[in-house]
């Protein structure tokens, strides 16, 4: 059986793991969401969501400075307990997240903090464009909406596809530790300097 992007997204929506943990468990279960369900637990996952809301008030501060010197990333990532702060894979998902804040220099962590007005000046811009497109006003909006996604995808970290894998987004990164360590893990804040031309 083929898995098609909507059944691994579907699988996605209700567990809250990584894209291509839900493929693999997927291709497994020959397409049945139950069954791969049932996968994903046995092999340890949890669903990330369901630790969302605990308090994560441990973690670490990471730095990378790109070998030209010009660029520079502080980020904070956060987690439950020091003992999974100390852990080497931690601290690793913590280099690889401001490496990646090097690279891909988004503004924002997740679409949430991205300020009002902001947003409001971006969506004024794609509704201009369409200004004169003669399509009705709720297929404009719906437009809007998707040239949002993309906006988020550029300027928010979260919602940004990895540097070392452009088949997952940070948030997926951040989800398979989740899973992996059973414990909230979010990033904090960050900062990006650079050295202007």
């Amino acid at each position: 059986m083929d898995i098609t992007a909507e059944m691994v997204k579907e699988l996605r929506e209700r567990t809250g793991i990584g894209m291509m943990e839900c493929k693999r468990a997927l291709e497994e279960a020959g397409g049945d969401q139950e069954k791969a369900i049932e996968i994903l637990r046995k092999k340890g996952y949890a669903r990330a969501a369901d630790k969302a809301d605990r308090a994560t008030r441990e973690g670490r501060i990471g730095s990378y400075i790109h070998t030209n010197g010009k660029i520079g990333v502080v980020v904070e990532v956060n987690c439950e307990t020091d003992f999974v702060a100390k852990n080497e894979e931690f601290q690793e998902l913590v280099k690889n997240i401001a490496m990646h804040i090097a690279a891909a220099a988004p503004k924002y962590v997740a679409p949430a903090d991205v300020p009002a007005d902001v947003l409001e000046k971006e969506r004024e811009i794609i509704r201009e464009q369409f200004k004169d497109s003669k399509k009705p006003a709720e297929i404009v909006e719906k437009i809007v909406e998707g040239k949002l996604s993309k906006f988020y995808e550029e300027t928010c970290l979260l919602e940004q596809p990895y540097i070392r894998d452009d088949k997952q987004k940070i948030k997926d990164l951040i989800t398979q530790f989740i899973s992996k360590f059973k414990e909230n893990t979010k990033v904090g804040r960050f900062t990006r300097y650079q050295i202007s031309k």
